[in-house]
């Protein structure tokens, strides 16, 4: 398989202004180290991602997961990269318990729900883009599906049989694993060293049980079936992820993703399938840690399993979002009241200023603050520093707190000249929102901007009453609205140019 063409995506706003930066650094889970990256094609990155298993509604390991590699690829983005960003949908393959006996998860779901595999599918694939676009992720460059890629996956089968990687045994086709000496060294798990396992023991189709199926002789009853040329059925878990990667990545392609769960076996597999297929696969793999959830990992089992859906229904998407970055992707994310009442607070604050510069800025006065314009520098710096050195988003975090606080205390002692509150603007826009993912329309500060001409004339009412009872002395009055308006988060201040307010 040679690499396909590499067409230039749609870039962020902020991408396309530089040339691509050399000097970004990430943790590489294959060499167990961060390392400096560099692309097979220069200003082109090819990133492939794990995609969900489309038989139930996400969960919140997906929202960690998804938000995690949406703000890698919106940073390569800034950097000025072209970014190919492909994410599969597992819809055949995946049977219970991630092993290769049982039912096939999205055929278990649609015999409960009395509908067709694919309806089922197609449901659950819905629900998820619904929940990616609440959260303001962006849609894959290619959202490939195992069902529409079967052709591919046999191919490759093929090609390991005649390697003599594979055999074929009883109409199902296995990885022979001591064929591949290699398997195991993303997880650093020596063959010799890997659990057998009772459950996989007593078959008698595998020579070895730690053999994995790339593809699985249908029984009679399971109605999601292909043709072959072992017979009929089905292709197996993991043999999805290396055909499609190669397929619209190439061999050799950049970065793959996904969750630490999924680095043995999935992973494996998948570095196995390829490269004794002959095919060199990812350079750079990256995983992003678990959750949380009062302390404990998520776990149906546990039963603090929670979708996506509970907690939108419960919080604001950028609140969550804000929560999922405020944390390294490397890092366990804690979901609990009280982060989510910190992270509450926090995006609030970072909201608020920008509004704030958004309202001022269209009657500020010509010219510049050159003190502020050094200190929204300095910030911006940090936050591209940060995101250098393995996308560190606590740090970014901390470079956007600390310029709010330098724009906060600026806009407290006046309005400071056009130019540099459009400089600020464009920081919150490009840091905050083409990078981080948090003020995208329709979300954060510019939720509700359609209100924005309605809430400016209702205040110009309020502060009007209020200017009238001030030069009437009805001193009480006056103090009785601000009070009223504090109660609610607006703040007036009185300056020399008229009162003015803020949330």
């Amino acid at each position: 398989m040679t690499r396909p063409p590499q067409p230039t995506p749609a870039p962020s706003p902020s991408a396309g202004r530089r040339a691509p930066d050399p000097d970004i650094v990430l943790y590489d889970t294959m060499q167990r180290k961060k390392v400096r990256f560099t692309p097979t094609t220069p200003g082109r990155v090819g990133m492939y991602l794990c995609g969900p298993t489309v038989y139930s509604d996400a969960h919140l390991g997906h929202a960690k997961k998804e938000v995690a590699f949406d703000v890698i690829r919106r940073a390569l983005m800034h950097f000025g990269y072209a970014v190919r960003y492909v994410a599969n949908i597992t819809d055949v393959g995946h049977l219970q318990n991630d092993s290769d006996d049982g039912e096939d998860k999205i055929a278990r779901r649609a015999a409960l729900e009395q509908l067709e595999p694919m309806e089922v599918a197609d449901k659950y694939f819905w629900s998820f883009v619904k929940d990616m676009d609440a959260l303001n992720v962006l849609k894959p460059s290619i959202n490939p599906r195992a069902t529409g890629h079967i052709g591919e996956q046999i191919a490759l089968i093929q090609e390991l049989i005649e390697r003599g990687h594979a055999y074929e045994s009883a109409g199902s086709v296995y990885f022979d694993v001591r064929s591949w000496p290699e398997y195991g060294k993303l997880s650093g798990r020596r063959l010799d060293d890997q659990e057998e396992g009772t459950r996989e023991a007593v078959r008698e189709d595998k020579r070895d049980p730690r053999d994995f199926a790339l593809w699985k002789r249908a029984e009679p009853e399971h109605i999601m079936r292909w043709d072959s040329p072992w017979g009929v059925g089905f292709p197996g878990w993991h043999i999805e992820c290396s055909a499609m990667s190669l397929k619209y990545l190439g061999e050799g392609f950049d970065i793959h993703g996904g969750g630490l769960d999924l680095q043995f076996p999935h992973h494996e597999a998948e570095i196995a399938q390829a490269e004794a297929a002959g095919h060199p696969f990812a350079r750079y793999w990256m995983h992003n840690n678990m959750l949380t959830i009062g302390g404990e990992k998520m776990s149906k089992s546990k039963g603090n399993f929670t979708t996506i859906q509970d907690v939108l229904a419960q919080h604001d998407p950028m609140v969550v979002r804000f929560l999922l970055v405020g944390s390294h992707y490397r890092s366990v994310t804690e979901f609990s009241e009280e982060a989510f009442e910190g992270a509450r607070n926090g995006y609030r604050r970072l909201a608020e200023a920008l509004g704030e510069v958004e309202r001022r800025v269209k009657d500020a006065p010509a010219g510049a603050d050159a003190a502020l314009d050094a200190k929204v520098a300095a910030h911006v710096q940090a936050f591209e520093d940060a995101m250098r050195d393995d996308f560190n988003t606590p740090k970014a975090v901390a470079a956007l707190f600390g310029l709010t606080t330098d724009v906060n205390a600026a806009l407290g002692a006046g309005t400071p000249g056009r130019d540099t509150l459009e400089r600020v603007q464009a920081a919150y826009r490009t840091l905050g929102g083409d990078v981080l993912g948090l003020f995208a329309d329709g979300h954060g500060a510019a939720r509700g901007q359609d209100d924005a001409p309605v809430v400016d004339a209702l205040m110009d009412v309020v502060l009007r009453a209020r200017q009238h009872y001030r030069l009437s002395k009805q001193y009480s009055e006056a103090d009785e609205l601000r009070r009223t308006l504090a109660d609610v988060g607006v703040t007036v201040e009185d300056t020399k140019d008229g009162p003015r307010w803020r949330r």
